[in-house]
């Protein structure tokens, strides 16, 4: 989610199967607002959990009894790909009820003031986010480009419930990526059975963000430790995120409209890669970081492996 953007004179066919086949650590922090801005075919994921994003950046809505839930907004500039998503699957703006983030960055709640205004509906969000949200992105401990400032109605904490009629959305703070980043579960039931539905915060470390002697933020290694830890306990049927490389979007979309003899976003071992992948990243830019500290105090000294202790 870096602002510094790459040329817009790229091919997007091939930011496209670049975003397909790089894997998790590839987001809109390497492709440009246009090349993560392009229009993709929103559909029902399972129950009544629909993606209504772009290309690259997620964006859900919930359907409940009393209305809507919409989950992300993405940038700014998505607006009329979102609304036409959302019209194409039958929906009305103004039956959203509620609108949560996963985290501030401009990329996922650029769209919030907008769609706030377009639909009345409230603003949930953590405490450590709502500051980045009602400031437009300015007051954070990393900022990236700022955004629409938007008012937030609830604040949530560890372990909240938001409800709208028959469905309960949890909030699990996993911070690390932002001040407030928000892991959400749901449990849906389709043809008699129930699904734990996690739409994952994202685990991945900004570009010029560091883990040791960070002065912004100097507990930022353990408080990502702390993250991981707790998702590894979430149960997990249905494995989604905040874009599309993180869960396979592209590859299981053509696998439900291949008739598959089974719902491919019912994933298991989608959340436990994901943790796996990114938690090596972390680990290894915090051993590297150590090592680089360790060669500066020392420099002549001989250098050891360093084995992270935040197990």
């Amino acid at each position: 989610m870096r602002h510094r953007f790459t040329s817009l004179g790229v091919v997007f066919a091939v930011a496209l199967a670049s975003l397909c086949l790089a894997g998790p650590r590839l987001s809109a922090q390497q492709l440009s607002v246009d090349e993560s801005n392009q229009p993709f075919k929103p559909f029902r994921i399972i129950a009544d959990i629909y993606y209504v994003g772009t290309n690259d950046v997620a964006c859900y809505i919930i359907k409940t009894r009393a209305g809507l839930i919409l989950l992300d907004t993405g940038f700014e500039e998505a607006a009329p790909i979102v609304r036409a998503n959302i019209a194409a699957l039958g929906f009305k703006l103004n039956d959203i009820k509620i609108i949560l983030s996963g985290h501030a960055h401009f990329d996922h709640v650029g769209g919030h003031a907008d769609m706030k205004q377009a639909t009345g509906a409230q603003v949930y969000a953590s405490a450590g986010d709502a500051v980045v949200l009602e400031s437009g992105g300015t007051r954070s401990f990393h900022p990236l480009k700022p955004f629409k400032a938007v008012k937030v109605d609830h604040v949530v904490t560890d372990g909240a419930a938001v409800r709208l009629g028959d469905l309960t959305m949890i909030a699990h703070l996993t911070p690390g990526h932002t001040e407030g980043n928000t892991t959400w579960t749901t449990v849906v039931a389709e043809n008699g059975k129930q699904y734990n539905v996690v739409f994952v915060g994202s685990m991945s470390i900004n570009p010029g963000v560091h883990l040791v002697d960070f002065a912004p933020w100097p507990e930022i290694a353990e408080v990502y430790a702390r993250s991981f830890q707790l998702l590894k306990g979430l149960p997990c049927d249905v494995f989604l995120g905040p874009h599309a490389s993180f869960f396979g979007l592209q590859d299981k979309v053509q696998k439900m409209n291949g008739n598959a003899k089974s719902n491919p976003f019912v994933d298991p071992e989608g959340l436990h890669d994901y943790i796996a992948r990114f938690e090596k990243l972390y680990r290894d830019q915090l051993q590297q970081e150590r090592q680089r500290k360790s060669s500066s105090a020392h420099p002549f000294r001989k250098q050891e492996p360093v084995n992270s202790i935040l197990e």
